[in-house]
Order: structure tokens, then sequence, then C-alpha cells
């Protein structure tokens, strides 16, 4: 099977959860740009949020231009993924809503977590599916960003309970982490053509 249905599925997906979360975004009630003041949680968390769906969008489009075909467990592995970038908006809105209590910080975590472990385990599907020879394998290499990934999103999520904004700090880091295009990718690619 090709890979065009399973980008353009990502792609409608992912534009539906960003439409979700900004619809959940309210207009405030004053005139001024103070009435502005009191939305701040509610735009920083959904500025966080539309940070990591691009960066997932981009580096799931980088992995699936090395991915020569879709196997079932590809298709899997991708709606697993998907199912857990759809709570993104459910936990980006109540965190800001909450106005970054404990309990929604932890669970923004942890979706952000299993987020990355459904990543991980779409990136390892596609390394399986392509064999010893896989492109993908020898760009990511032991993968140590997306395995130091998933420790901080724990530790994020564990701190929650005892500094909000020390877990909201691994999460940025994080984003920060995986803000540029996976490079690895790329760079196999240039070794590839040369």
């Amino acid at each position: 099977m090709g890979k065009n249905r399973l980008e353009t599925l990502f792609d409608g997906v992912l534009a539906i959860i960003i439409t979700i979360m900004v619809l959940e975004m309210h207009i405030p009630t004053g005139h001024n740009i103070e009435a502005l003041w009191p939305l701040a949680p509610v735009v920083f968390s959904y500025v966080m949020s539309f940070i990591y769906l691009g960066i997932y969008w981009n580096n799931h489009h980088h992995m699936l231009y090395v991915c020569d075909k879709v196997t079932g467990s590809i298709l899997w592995a991708n709606l697993h993924l998907l199912f857990w970038l759809s709570l993104i908006p459910f936990t980006t809105a109540w965190m800001g809503e909450s106005q970054f209590s404990a309990q929604p910080v932890a669970l923004y975590g942890f979706v952000l977590l299993m987020t990355s472990f459904a990543y991980w385990m779409l990136q390892h599907r596609i390394i399986v599916s392509q064999g010893e020879q896989s492109r993908l394998k020898y760009a990511v290499g032991k993968d140590w960003k997306g395995r130091l990934s998933m420790v901080f999103y724990l530790a994020g999520t564990l701190l929650s309970f005892v500094s909000q904004w020390l877990a909201l700090a691994i999460y940025i880091a994080i984003a920060i982490l995986w803000l540029i295009p996976d490079q690895r990718i790329e760079r196999s690619l240039e070794h590839e053509a040369n």
C-alpha cells in the first residue's frame, strides 16, 4: 500500500484538531486590551499545543518521506498516534481554563508522554517493515531525542504535583528540542544522495 492515504489522513485529522483548539478560545467580554489578560493562560496553552502539533506534523512528514511501504501495523500505529494527538485539544483547554492547576498540567504531560510513545511505536513499525537496510533506522540511530523526551515527559507529569511551572518549563524545553525538523532524516537523505 502507498503512503499517500496515510499522509492525507494525518493531515486532515491534524487540521481538525487545530480547528477544535482554536474554537475553544472564547472572545473576551471587554472592549479594551485589558480584557485579554484573563485569557493569557488559554492563549499560552493554545500556542504551546499548536507548536507541538506542528512539530508532530513536520516530523511525521519527514518520517513518511523515507518510508517505502505501508503495512497494516503501520496503519494501526499511525491511528494510535492520532488518538493521542486528538486528546490535545481537551487537555489544552482544561489546562488553560484551570490556569495551570496541577491535575490538568499532569494530564497534559501524560498525553504528551503517550503521544511521544505512539510516535516512537510508529517509527519502530516503519523500521521493522523496511528491514535491516531501513533508511529511517539509519537516520534515527539510537533515537536519544525520542527516549529522552519520554523520560522528561514522565518527569514533567510527576513534577506537576510539586510545581506546575517546572512541569511547564520541561514541556517547553522538549518542544524547543524538537522545534527544528528532524535533521537526522535530512542528513541521511543527503548522505544517500552522495
